[in-house]
């Protein structure tokens, strides 16, 4: 499996060198919709290009940030065109099962607007928390301001990994996770801070 995932690495790497910033737009874009391609394989690797004098740094950021963006802008006008009951009984069809759904709906309506930017910084959580922002009919400038700046900071963290990595699998995955860790922690703690300045805004507002 890790044989296939460093195969996958190095092909991908190939095509983005050969086809560049429009190709690194386009993977970014799938990813970020309802379809699930892995961020990691295709930031790391244009990276490792931009270490090699390949890839201009600022444009393959700007690349993947847009394509992010891009890409979470699809399932912010489906779930806001077809609405709640229809994306329930068919998400399944674009790989967004009920429960998962539920998952993220609660993420979202728990933590409000900062989701729709912390969101983009969590596995298993970024592809999919465009949806209950286009439910609940979120501004669209905001829905745009908080994609960017948690595209950016993850993009950003995916290509100094392959700048300071290189094709070395080993070094990928052991700084990943750690990376990773390291966004969640801070994440929680940035969530725990916003909510109790949430509470204590409420409390003064409620007392006048």
């Amino acid at each position: 499996m890790d044989d296939l995932i460093f195969n996958i690495l190095g092909n991908i790497t190939q095509i983005i060198e050969h086809y560049k910033y429009i190709i690194i737009f386009l993977l970014m874009a799938v990813e970020s919709s309802v379809i699930p391609f892995p961020s990691e394989l295709v930031m790391i690797p244009a990276g490792y290009l931009i270490y090699k004098g390949k890839l201009s740094f600022m444009y393959a950021l700007l690349s993947g940030i847009l394509g992010s963006v891009a890409g979470a802008l699809v399932n912010y006008y489906l779930a806001r065109t077809i609405g709640y009951k229809m994306l329930y009984k068919y998400g399944k069809f674009f790989l967004i099962p009920p429960h998962k759904l539920e998952k993220i709906e609660k993420f979202f309506f728990k933590h409000g607007a900062i989701s729709t930017f912390s969101g983009r910084l969590i596995p298993g959580v970024r592809q999919y928390i465009s949806f209950p922002a286009g439910l609940a009919s979120m501004s669209l400038k905001k829905f745009i301001f908080y994609t960017s700046l948690g595209s950016a900071i993850w993009v950003l963290v995916l290509v100094i990994l392959g700048l300071i990595c290189g094709n070395n699998e080993l070094l990928i995955k052991e700084n990943l996770k750690l990376v990773t860790l390291i966004i969640i922690t801070s994440l929680s703690i940035m969530i725990i801070i916003y909510s109790l300045y949430n509470k204590r805004r409420n409390k003064i507002v409620t007392n006048f």
